[in-house]
């Protein structure tokens, strides 16, 4: 009998065209997709894929394997839909989500739903945006809670549902007395904003990834006018503000790091005046599995909490 993993793996394949890309958006290694299509092969009997240069492309027979595929999945989750459709939720359920909304938000959640829904366990992985939608698609988990930058969006894939939970502001985080930048009164924040243009000589400390905060950074300074001196990259934002309490940069911060890990001595957070910061954050289901009561158990409970 054919794998539904690998059927699922074909068709990924068929959409995204290269073993780089599925391998990218389902969580695995490019050799790991090119072995599970070999067994799918095997078990088919029929060759699905050929050389196409560097590359591999489908052939009649696979192409025809994908149609079939595609409702072999369907049906499985309709499948799945119907044997959870109880009105109590239940069962196990994955949930993906950044480390400081699930210290702030998630923790709570799954407290409440010990209280309140006995047959439904929710296991917790600490996965980024990127890695919580690949483990999503992958379907590891079953909810995914990512966000997005209002200066650098980042839409989801279209087969995925979102549902918003909060918008909250971006601000800057300075050392209390940064000499030759900013002037401050110990840990307060300066309701009044400053602009980023102050800050033109000020060292950075930024996310690793380039296209998370790091892009931000760049695009709001390049707004008001300079380059960031970039000089850390540092994911941590526990680590980004004791080191903004040290005098070794500054930072954008959403207001939930500082919910999580707390206003360090010598740091201070600032409202941004002349460029609107903002980050979305939404939980993220399978167009098919959104309608799942332990699906919509955990979305309550997320919603519930901001």
């Amino acid at each position: 009998m054919l794998d539904p993993v690998r059927l699922m793996l074909l068709c990924e394949l068929a959409d995204r065209g290269t073993m780089t890309a599925v391998a990218a958006a389902c969580g695995y290694t490019s050799s790991a997709v090119s072995q599970q299509l070999a067994v799918l092969e095997r078990e088919a009997g029929v060759a699905l894929l050929e050389r196409d240069g560097r590359r591999v492309k489908l052939t009649h027979e696979g192409r025809r394997l994908v149609a079939h595929a595609r409702i072999v999945l369907s049906a499985l989750e309709t499948a799945e839909r119907d044997l959870r459709s109880a009105d109590v939720p239940r069962g196990p359920i994955d949930v993906a989500c950044f480390s400081t909304f699930a210290s702030v938000h998630v923790v709570p959640a799954l407290a409440a739903a010990r209280e309140r829904y006995h047959e439904l366990g929710i296991r917790l992985h600490e996965l980024e945006p990127p890695e919580g939608i690949s483990a999503l698609r992958a379907r590891r988990c079953e909810v995914a809670v990512c966000y997005s930058y209002n200066l650098t969006p980042s839409p989801p894939p279209e087969e995925l549902t979102v549902h918003p939970l909060v918008t909250e502001p971006i601000l800057v985080a300075l050392p209390t007395d940064p000499s030759g930048i900013l002037q401050v009164e110990r840990g307060r924040a300066d309701r009044q904003g400053i602009t980023l243009d102050r800050l033109t000589d000020a060292e950075w400390i930024v996310g690793s990834r380039e296209g998370g905060s790091t892009a931000l950074i760049r695009r709001a300074c390049a707004l008001a006018g300079f380059a960031p001196q970039i000089t850390h990259a540092v994911d941590n934002y526990e680590l980004v503000l004791r080191m903004v309490a040290h005098g070794l940069g500054v930072a954008l911060v959403p207001l939930l790091a500082a919910e999580a890990y707390g206003l360090a001595p010598g740091v201070t957070l600032c409202e941004i005046s002349d460029v609107e910061l903002t980050r979305s954050i939404f939980a993220l289901t399978h167009t098919l599995s959104g309608t799942r009561p332990a699906v919509d158990a955990v979305l309550n409970l997320l919603g519930s909490t901001n």
